[in-house]
């Protein structure tokens, strides 16, 4: 099955109307100070029976859903999504992830609806938990994500123009560093230039020149190159 899901909290409930709150009647017996007591004050006796009624329905719905009801399908993401999708956003804390999320658990919920078995929970608590470790592990691949990143560009830096500028400096070339420069490309000179000399980082220079970065690092990283051969760097 391919099902597209979309989030849209305005239009759910969390089961507005389900609590009904009662006055506590005062069974004492005359002329006698009231028993105290731990009983809650509210009966939440029609939330505890609307809460059951859910159980039992959304449970008749994932029967349907396993023998392949699309319809019923749409019924259960209709009538658990909001609380799916405020579970994973408390996790995620990002509004777009914890949509992609949403989609992610209610495709894995369709595709595993066998290993729902109500005699282990209910069926939101089983949807709940897909949801879970959906977002736990949607945090554990960005953070891998930003550390890789961290790391590739720690060991793949390109070396700024120390090499270069202590060379000139020992060996005052300062003439035979612009003699070069007439060895690389316009675009490689041009990024070099603005980089060496202007002082810019690499992301100023792609700003200046309305280039992508990647673009920016490639030229001057194969300038570099082509003006230590030139001055015999090594």
């Amino acid at each position: 099955m391919h099902a597209t899901v979309v989030v849209d909290e305005t239009t759910r409930t969390f089961g507005a109307g389900l609590l009904s709150a009662g006055e506590p009647r005062d069974v004492s017996e005359p002329n006698e100070a009231p028993e105290h007591t731990d009983a809650c004050p509210i009966d939440n006796s029609a939330a505890r029976t609307a809460r059951t009624t859910e159980s039992r329905e959304l449970a008749r719905i994932l029967v349907n859903v396993a023998g392949g009801d699309q319809t019923a399908f749409a019924e259960f993401y209709d009538r658990t999504s909001a609380r799916v999708y405020g579970m994973v956003l408390r996790v995620l804390r990002d509004p777009g992830f914890s949509e992609e999320t949403v989609q992610e658990v209610y495709l894995q919920a369709w595709k595993t609806v066998d290993t729902f078995d109500p005699v282990r929970g209910s069926a939101l608590s089983w949807l709940l938990t897909l949801a879970h470790r959906r977002a736990v592990d949607r945090v554990r691949s960005e953070q891998s994500s930003s550390d890789r990143q961290a790391l590739y560009d720690t060991t793949n830096s390109t070396p700024e123009f120390d090499v270069v500028s202590e060379e000139v400096a020992r060996k005052d070339e300062h003439r035979a560093v612009t003699d070069c420069l007439e060895s690389v490309t316009a675009t490689q000179r041009e990024a070099l230039t603005l980089a060496y000399y202007g002082g810019r980082t690499y992301r100023e220079v792609a700003e200046d020149l309305g280039v992508a970065i990647p673009t920016i690092k490639s030229r001057i990283r194969d300038g570099l190159l082509r003006l230590r051969r030139c001055l015999g760097v090594n």
